[in-house]
């Protein structure tokens, strides 16, 4: 009996070894190309390289002893604009090293127009590529879900029907039937050649080239002379142990009139430049504009429009050494000599 019982439980643990399957075996390969064309399998999509964005880089960064004001003056910009630009509440704190944007947010695409750069973009991709069968019928999506094929039903609009005369074979006797009865058979028509479909190529992309504004000439500009004064000096960048002149020097009495030398805006009046005294600066347009220091008197107000020869302000020594018209003319922030501008005399 021992025997018999061992023999039984020798079989049952054969069969239970019999019934085992191997594991299987999982495939980490990458699907080939080969085996993304299957039906139903969704290539993945074509990452497209980043095009490269061009920043305007139009940033300074203070240093010390600046002040809102010479920075706006510098870059040729109204000092209010450039407070908006940086959201600064109070236009008397700024600190050594803050980053301030100089120029109006955008301006990026003004300075490639100038230059006459194409304004590059990121490419889009399309979406992911969906694989099809050679039959041209559309596989599943990233589900793999199939569209259902189209039903057909009794009294459905879709359903092909046979013509209600019914259809009878070809032979002479049934054409002169119906010839007869005034039935004109339908002419024979080849079948056109079927032509192999070719995917239409995508247009090209053309470049978005942005056309240059025209540029302001200094003719565009009627300019005057600011005040009746002789020269006392002119224009210098410096250089070689020589002080920079921005300007020209302009020599009168206390009071004397000092005149818009063009049309334009006030942009600024006040003392608040450090070595101008009593400043005023008109801009003219987007490219120039023009400051008037060391007055006595101020006679415009910020905002405020004036015309060519428009009496500004009065002639007088506030920071200087002796009366006189300090007078700069500024082409996108850049001092450039005023007698280039101002009519011979």
């Amino acid at each position: 009996m021992p025997g018999r019982m061992a023999f039984l439980m020798l079989v049952f643990a054969l069969a239970g070894c019999g019934g085992m399957k191997p594991a299987p075996v999982g495939d980490s390969r990458a699907p080939t190309q080969v085996e993304a064309a299957r039906p139903g399998a969704v290539a993945p999509p074509v990452a497209s390289a980043p095009v490269p964005v061009v920043s305007d880089g139009s940033f300074y960064v203070v240093k010390k002893g600046d002040t809102l004001h010479a920075i706006a003056l510098d870059h040729g910009v109204d000092y209010r604009e450039l407070a908006a630009w940086n959201n600064l509440e109070n236009i008397n704190r700024i600190t050594v090293g803050q980053r301030l944007r100089v120029s109006a947010p955008g301006a990026a695409a003004a300075v490639a127009a100038t230059s006459g750069v194409a304004e590059t973009r990121p490419i889009t991709s399309g979406g992911a590529v969906v694989a099809r069968p050679l039959d041209g019928a559309a596989v599943g999506t990233a589900a793999g879900a199939v569209p259902p094929a189209p039903t057909f039903t009794p009294g459905s609009e879709t359903l092909k029907r046979s013509p209600k005369g019914g259809k009878l074979p070809y032979s002479a006797e049934n054409l002169a039937r119906l010839k007869a009865q005034g039935v004109a058979p339908a002419p024979l028509v080849a079948a056109p050649a079927a032509q192999p479909e070719t995917p239409a190529a995508p247009p090209p992309v053309a470049p978005v080239v942005i056309s240059p504004p025209p540029a302001t000439a200094p003719g565009d500009i009627d300019w005057a002379w600011p005040a009746a004064g002789k020269l006392l000096a002119g224009f210098s960048e410096g250089g070689a142990g020589q002080e920079a002149n921005k300007g020209i020097d302009i020599a009168g009495k206390p009071g004397d009139p000092v005149l818009a030398a063009a049309p334009g805006k006030v942009v600024y009046a006040g003392s608040g430049l450090r070595g101008y005294g009593n400043l005023v600066i008109v801009r003219h347009n987007a490219l120039f504009l023009s400051a008037y220091a060391h007055n006595s008197r101020i006679l415009v107000k910020e905002g405020q429009t004036v015309t060519r020869g428009q009496r500004i302000a009065e002639l007088g020594n506030s920071d200087a050494d002796q009366h006189k018209l300090h007078f700069e003319v500024r082409q996108q922030g850049k001092p450039v000599d005023p007698l280039k501008f101002l009519p011979p005399r």
